[in-house]
């Protein structure tokens, strides 16, 4: 098993939206937080599927928050 690095966001309409750090592109979009990361799970697998050729390489540091 890997593990990954999710972004959760909520957008304007109220849907909620992950994006997975170390795989550029492998996002998706759901009502709920259950269904979100159901198929957030579903999106990396599918992204692993066709992108085996690639190895992973990144190095997640972290998010911050910055008031400006």
């Amino acid at each position: 098993m890997t593990n990954f690095n999710v972004i959760i966001e909520k957008g304007e309409d109220g849907y909620l939206i992950s994006e997975v750090v170390e795989l550029p592109g492998c996002h998706t979009q759901a009502r709920t937080m259950d269904e979100l990361l159901r198929r957030t799970k579903e999106a990396i697998i599918l992204y692993l599927k066709e992108n085996t050729s690639e190895d992973i390489e990144t190095s997640f540091i972290g998010t911050q928050k910055i008031e400006v």
